[in-house]
């Protein structure tokens, strides 16, 4: 058989398996970008300052480093395919906790909720994306993730708007302004109104996520072998041994700050937004905005990659970029809306200040960070994959560590002057842009 046939039959038998995968990167990217959201939802129901509002991200966000390496054993005992569906119902689970979370309004509960949510969320990303990057070539990787990514981000667009359809619709008087207004009674009261929103749309969330549990368990999905090159035969698997991968290290390290400026432009937008006087349903469909720029940069990287840029290049540029649109975000107008009335207004979209405008272009920055990083991380690692993917997964630590920060800046000085936390972060992914992948030993 030739090299032709080989390539079109490889091709066609992992259709199915990315169809599945494709199928859970929405799904998390649903679940992972409503909590954009859910911020400033929250932070108005249980009347929470901008770094407790941010605890919601971090809760969330934390699970991915308490979980990886417990994620990641019961994958190698499982197989994928279980640890996808233990997953799957771990999320169905931590959709239920939200339902005494809105019936109490105790912001405890809700955080845990959102730990459990994580938990679940960390096993389908620790499965998933080796697997993404090595059902194909590896010159071709960032493309398939950002396939995947479009999918996620895509969802990242329709998860607040589904939100604001289900939880929104039908509530008046929110504002903060409104609110400030009632009496204790009856500001009590409708908080309680708003909070019960939240309990049929998470019943619905739990009962799909555990239909998609025994659904997984059925699903025709192989398992991955991590390829074991020269001189490897006989090395224990273990984590220590990572260190001796620079490429690996550098790049979780990348990969915290990276997450720590996804979730700070894509979640805390609707905080900005707040600040700039938008009331709390159009403050919690920011995100969507960040989305649709992401997505946008998913698209242009699915076309530029390898044909004209290289998977380091794409970062080169992300990088470069986010420091632009930062310091564009700190000096822009928070009362002007002239870039959004010469763009978005034309689709119908709410018009939004200058300064939150430049916020939702961070999300066309960060798009080709995530699907550039995987790969050049990866590479050369052989039997050591498995275990460097869950030190990776670890590094989305910073979606829990970041955003905090930027809360307690936000509250202690202003929103726009706060996003300075995020040049360190695109500094040091500009560094391994540059040099930080390239690396085979620390000397």
């Amino acid at each position: 058989m030739n090299t032709a046939v080989i390539a079109q039959s490889e091709t066609r038998s992992s259709v199915l398996p990315m169809v599945i995968i494709g199928l859970l990167f929405f799904i998390f990217g649903f679940v992972t970008w409503l909590n954009g959201a859910l911020i400033p939802f929250l932070q108005t129901i249980c009347d929470l300052t901008g770094f407790q509002a941010m605890l919601v991200a971090s809760a969330f966000y934390i699970a991915y480093t308490v979980m990886a390496l417990p994620m990641a054993a019961i994958i190698e005992r499982t197989g994928y395919k279980t640890g996808m569906a233990l997953g799957l119902a771990l999320v169905a689970v931590g959709a239920l906790i939200f339902i005494p979370a809105a019936y109490s309004r105790m912001f405890g509960i809700f955080l845990l909720a959102q730990f459990v949510v994580g938990s679940g969320l960390t096993i389908l990303q620790t499965a998933s994306n080796p697997y993404v990057v090595k059902v194909g070539s590896p010159e071709t990787a960032a493309v398939r993730i950002c396939v995947m990514g479009l999918l996620n981000k895509g969802a990242g667009i329709v998860a607040p708007l589904v939100f604001a359809a289900l939880v929104m619709s039908g509530i008046s008087g929110i504002s903060e302004a409104e609110l400030s207004a009632l009496s204790a009674a009856a500001k009590d009261a409708k908080l309680d109104e708003l909070a019960g929103q939240l309990v049929s749309p998470y019943i619905g969330m739990a009962i799909l996520g555990f239909i998609l549990a025994v659904a997984m368990m059925f699903a025709p999905l192989p398992d991955i072998e991590d390829e074991v090159i020269e001189g490897q035969e006989d090395a224990a698997v273990t984590l220590r041994g990572l260190k001796q991968f620079p490429q690996l290290v550098l790049g979780s390290i990348a990969l915290f700050f990276y997450v720590g400026v996804e979730v700070i432009a894509g979640d805390a937008i609707g905080l900005l937004g707040k600040q700039a006087g938008l009331d709390t349903a159009v403050a919690s469909v920011l995100t969507s905005y960040t989305m649709v720029f992401m997505v946008l940069g998913y698209i242009w990287g699915t076309v530029a990659i390898p044909r004209f840029i290289s998977q380091q290049t794409a970062l080169l540029i992300s990088a470069v970029l986010g420091i632009v649109f930062t310091f564009a975000v700190m000096s822009g107008s928070l009362d002007s809306t002239a870039m959004s009335s010469a763009t978005l207004a034309h689709f119908g979209l709410p018009e939004i200040p200058n300064a939150v405008y430049f916020v939702a272009l961070l999300g066309f920055a960060n798009a080709m960070c995530w699907p550039a990083i995987w790969p050049l991380a990866l590479e050369g690692l052989g039997k050591f994959t498995s275990k460097g993917a869950a030190l990776l997964i670890m590094g989305i630590s910073g979606g829990a560590i970041l955003p905090p920060l930027y809360g307690h800046f936000a509250d202690t000085g202003d929103g726009q002057g706060a996003y300075l936390i995020a040049i360190p972060a695109y500094l040091f992914i500009l560094f391994y842009a540059l040099k930080g992948h390239k690396m085979r030993s620390w000397k």
